[in-house]
């Protein structure tokens, strides 16, 4: 049995962090609603709660029951959950005098406190708080504390119960990392052996005792996660997985032939489906973006159902879903959930009458990639950046037809090779090309031209909920630019997008 850090998600937007800084310490661990504790605890060597949006004084706060957990395993509270102990324990959560929000330095640290050991008294740590703990409950000893908040950190007399005010998984918190380590490894006692060998060795047997001989089929897509669990499920079951790679004309230059030869030399059961025509016919005279999306989904929805009926006798689907999409789907206020709607084939039809087999569902996308490389994908697979299910069909503004897709794919291919032959790649979270949807007067020889524009967009992200656009050098943008305005007809001008997201998002549809 797995031993795990359970996480008690109380909408923070930083809950999935401390799960990343739990798993960089090669333990497991899993985020789950304050409301949804699981039943069955035994695995759990300790607690963490989360912070949260809210006040503990709201009328919505959120109120879990930790009856099962408090005195019966370690447990780390954080922000709000260190405020929430507080005051459900008889201490005394008022507003702050000032807002205690941002960097702040430990004036006072108990070292001598298994938390605390080895971090240094006027250690930097990071605020994000419009509370604070005022009075403390009899029972609480103050382990920490900087200028403006006395109780920064706090332990139960005699419980395993830790609270504090600051936030340990965030960079700014500079010791955040060692005071994670003495709560996982020093206080929980955990082992650290939750390694990506570890996890396909576990993930592989746990594939064939489900799957057996059953026949699976998986909707590739050339990305990351299509491609690792594909890996993971043929070292399972070999050629009872039929991979399936539709190409819906919005790949990138080349792309269908390209990644479908590499499939195959991966040893892949995979059968390429030509199915361009299908697509445009889909899109045309659309030009929303969410009626794109639709059409785009549709018709996927329509091309697979129709080639793996064409596989007899399959009982499972298997896709890429990973951790964050799992995460997304649950609310930590209930069953009113928005499903985020993924790239992958998660909106198949009820009527395919599937069993559903996710491998990655555990996993964030760098572990994927740490997965991936310990099975030996090639770095060309795991190093791409994203790229949008619905493809060039949301980086064409307006309608998409076959004239405008052959145009952004040659300037596409311009950016992203000029990024990999300079080195600048792998510095870049994603790259995009985009045909915005007017022209511009220009210039070329003696002749006026008047053509479409051109967007290139690159930014720096670690997981793409917020992202900065990419520094990149002037130089290298001024020959990019040179370098589509004389190779694809029908563009007469490129602009550079330096949106920070938010309040951008980093794709223009």
């Amino acid at each position: 049995m797995q031993e795990t850090i359970l996480i008690l998600d109380f909408g923070s937007q930083y809950t999935q962090l401390i799960a990343r800084r739990v798993r960089e310490l090669n333990v497991y661990c899993e985020i789950h609603p304050f409301n949804k504790i699981p039943d069955d605890l035994s695995a759990v060597k300790g607690v963490i709660l989360s912070g949260s949006p809210f006040s503990v004084r709201d009328e919505q706060a959120p109120n879990p029951d930790l009856s099962g957990i408090q005195g019966k395993l370690p447990l780390l509270a954080i922000c709000y959950g260190a405020q929430y102990l507080a005051h459900t324990l008889g201490g005394e959560v008022l507003p702050s005098n000032s807002r205690e929000y941002g960097r702040a330095n430990l004036t006072f640290i108990d070292q001598s406190n298994p938390l605390l050991a080895g971090i240094n008294r006027l250690s930097q740590v990071w605020m994000s708080h419009g509370d604070t703990i005022l009075h403390k409950p009899d029972n609480f000893n103050v382990i920490a504390s900087t200028s403006d908040v006395a109780i920064a950190g706090y332990q139960l007399a005699h419980q395993p119960v830790w609270g504090i005010q600051f936030h340990p998984e965030v960079y700014h918190t500079t010791e955040g990392g060692k005071l994670l380590h003495n709560f996982v490894v020093g206080i929980c006692g955990c082992k650290q052996d939750w390694t990506p060998a570890s996890f396909v060795e576990v993930t592989v047997a746990q594939l064939k005792n489900a799957l057996g001989s059953d026949k699976v089929i998986l909707g590739l897509s050339g990305g990351v996660d299509s491609t690792v669990a594909a890996v993971l499920l043929h070292q399972a079951i070999g050629n009872n997985l039929h991979c399936i790679f539709v190409d819906n004309g919005l790949l990138r230059k080349d792309e269908f032939a390209t990644v479908l030869e590499s499939y195959k030399h991966m040893g892949l059961n995979v059968k390429g489906v030509d199915a361009k025509a299908q697509f445009l016919s889909a899109l045309s005279g659309i030009s929303d973006p969410e009626l794109k999306r639709k059409a785009i989904g549709k018709t996927f929805i329509d091309v697979f159902d129709q080639e793996a009926h064409a596989i007899r006798d399959v009982k499972w689907l298997a896709q890429g879903t990973i951790y964050p999409d799992v995460i997304e789907s649950v609310s930590v206020n209930g069953p009113s959930a928005t499903i985020k709607s993924h790239h992958n084939v998660g909106g198949l039809p009820d009527y395919m009458k599937l069993k559903v087999v996710e491998p990655l569902n555990t996993l964030f996308k760098d572990e994927v990639r740490r997965v991936g490389h310990s099975l030996g994908i090639t770095p060309a697979i795991l190093n791409r950046h994203p790229f949008p299910g619905p493809g060039l069909g949301i980086r064409i503004l307006g309608e998409v037809t076959a004239e405008k897709v052959g145009m952004l794919q040659e300037a596409d291919a311009v950016f992203i090779n000029a990024l990999k032959s300079s080195g600048l790649y792998q510095e870049v979270w994603q790259a995009a090309a985009v045909l915005l949807p007017v022209k511009s007067v220009g210039v070329m020889g003696d002749e006026r031209t008047y053509e479409y524009v051109i967007a290139l967009r690159a930014v720096s992200s670690t997981d793409g909920m917020t992202a900065d656009w990419s520094h990149l050098p002037y130089g290298f943008l001024a020959k990019v630019s040179n370098e589509i305005i004389n190779r694809v007809k029908g563009v007469n001008r490129v602009v550079y997008d330096i949106s920070s997201k938010p309040p951008a998002t980093i794709e223009w549809e």
